[in-house]
């Protein structure tokens, strides 16, 4: 990625939902959308569950688990 950005507003159930965009490295613009459902874990660090699909190109759609370390 060249350049991009990542908003998010919180929902009242404390999930974001968020757009993005960026600029990739063939200079392609590409755009989507995620829906993030955060968990705080013993140790205190922080755990998302993330349901997201681009919205550009093929609208290709998918899943992550995100973990602070």
């Amino acid at each position: 990625m060249k350049h991009g950005s990542l908003i998010a507003i919180v929902k009242e159930d404390g999930c974001l939902e968020m757009r993005y965009h960026h600029i990739n490295e063939k200079n392609e613009f590409m755009t989507g959308i995620c829906y993030s459902k955060p968990e705080i874990l013993q140790s205190g660090k922080l755990r998302l569950f993330e349901e997201w699909q681009w919205t550009c190109k093929d609208n290709s759609k998918g899943t992550s688990i995100i973990e602070e370390l």
